[in-house]
């Protein structure tokens, strides 16, 4: 079954510090290089709220498929090069299977 998966997070410190710019780029070759390389994934948006709070939506075939493609995430350089933006404290992952 389809699965949705919403994650959401805020900037690191020291990306806060830096321009907004180079979490765009970072996300722009997440979605690209990694993201819609990975096998399952039908869809992939990014938004910001007006407080800073990021969130990416993505449209998976399984759940199976978008737990892979976290765990691929670990090793990837340009997934990690993403993540380091990221404050880890703020991640909120889930995952709601579609009806």
């Amino acid at each position: 079954m389809a699965v949705l998966e919403i994650c959401t997070f805020t900037l690191s410190a020291g990306a806060l510090s830096a321009d907004e710019g180079a979490m765009r780029a970072a996300d722009e070759r997440m979605q690209t290089d990694f993201a819609y390389q990975q096998p399952g994934l039908r869809r992939r948006t990014t938004a910001r709220d007006d407080e800073g709070r990021w969130c990416v939506v993505s449209l998976w075939t399984s759940r199976d498929e978008a737990i892979a493609a976290e765990e691929a995430a670990k090793t990837n350089e340009v997934a990690q090069d993403f993540w380091s933006l990221v404050d880890p404290e703020s991640v909120s992952v889930q995952r709601f299977t579609l009806l």
